[in-house]
């Protein structure tokens, strides 16, 4: 049985980076290949009233050390060395959300989510800037003017907000967000209960 699965993710979040780093196991394991959807993490939690972690652990005492924590248990359950944290933090993700979006229209998707999410939290950069982002583009041999170009087209704009609409309405509030057939789990966390359900749904 084909199992359809879902990563819906914004380059904003680092932990949908670091899910994206983990994704590649499960794919393998579980003989599922993931469908990444581009949304605007901005979009999604003016939607639903929601905040950054960033900002909803202002002045709460401990919980923002435990989060470090979890993370390095992560990290190191994972053995994944490439990550820091971005110093610009937090960055407009527009511009490359929607060059995403134009990404998946020349057929250069794949690699380009692999490169941002490197320039955002492997080797960070303020990729909220079309100067750095450019030459981001041009460092990875992505199509940088096709790519910048298409950030402007209608039709890419209209794309990364019907995505973002569709994604809250079946109950997404943040990133990363995964569906299993119908079924969500949020952050990179549940990944262990997605490749459960993943193959619950197999059987």
């Amino acid at each position: 049985m084909t199992v359809k699965v879902e990563f819906h993710f914004d380059f904003g979040s680092p932990n949908a980076y670091l899910a994206h780093l983990v994704i590649p196991d499960i794919e393998r394991r579980a003989g599922v290949q993931f469908e990444y959807v581009p949304v605007l993490l901005g979009g999604v939690f003016k939607a639903t009233n929601n905040v950054s972690p960033a900002v909803s652990l202002q002045g709460v005492k401990n919980k923002g050390e435990y989060q470090q924590l979890e993370t390095q248990r992560f990290l190191e359950k994972h053995g994944i060395t490439r990550y820091a944290r971005n110093p610009f933090f937090p960055v407009n993700t527009l511009k490359i959300m929607r060059g995403a979006i134009a990404a998946q229209k020349l057929g250069v998707f794949e690699k380009y989510v692999d490169e941002v999410y490197r320039h955002m939290w492997a080797e960070p950069k303020k990729m909220d800037e079309l100067d750095v982002i450019r030459a981001a583009y041009e460092a990875s041999g992505l199509p940088a003017d096709d790519l910048i170009e298409g950030m402007e087209d209608t039709g890419v704009k209209a794309k990364l907000i019907a995505n973002t609409e569709d994604s809250v309405a079946r109950g997404v509030f943040g990133s990363p967000s995964f569906f299993v057939g119908k079924e969500l789990y949020f952050g990179k966390d549940r990944l262990g209960e997605v490749e459960e359900e993943i193959e619950a749904q197999k059987r």
